[in-house]
């Protein structure tokens, strides 16, 4: 029995369907809500559209080779390429930026979404992170 080969996908291809999604999800819902209720109905969708998905993915913290479990918790990690950071604030403050940039370097990924759910245009609250020059 032959198996179907498995499709790679790469980290802007999630990037997308993962932005897709979210567009469904803030035309559905709309701002004002929390964030959990945007984290669980992003995760919906994306795995409606054949994504896998894990929330509230743990990050340790790795100093002078010890791994401390601190509490980090990464929203979203979508096909285990894209880091999302969903928010529903009135705007993105340099802190959730830096948290966002530093998720990314403790995790190795090479790419991260911000999304602020508690804007009029859902374009106007994505912001897109890339950590090194390996990414595809």
């Amino acid at each position: 029995m032959a198996t179907v080969p498995v499709q790679c996908l790469t980290a802007q291809q999630v990037s997308h369907a993962v932005i897709t999604a979210a567009m469904k999800v803030h035309t559905e819902l709309c701002p004002g809500l929390l964030e959990s209720t945007y984290v669980a109905c992003l995760q919906y969708e994306l795995l409606q559209g054949g994504y896998r998905s894990a929330s509230q993915v743990g990050l340790p913290v790795v100093y002078r080779e010890t791994k401390l479990e601190l509490g980090y918790r990464m929203d979203l990690v979508v096909e285990n390429l894209v880091i999302v950071e969903v928010k529903s604030v009135d705007s993105i403050a340099p802190v959730h930026q830096a948290q966002v940039l530093s998720y990314l370097k403790l995790s190795g990924k090479s790419l991260a979404l911000l999304i602020n759910f508690n804007v009029v245009h859902l374009k106007d609250g994505i912001k897109r992170f890339v950590n090194g020059t390996g990414w595809q």
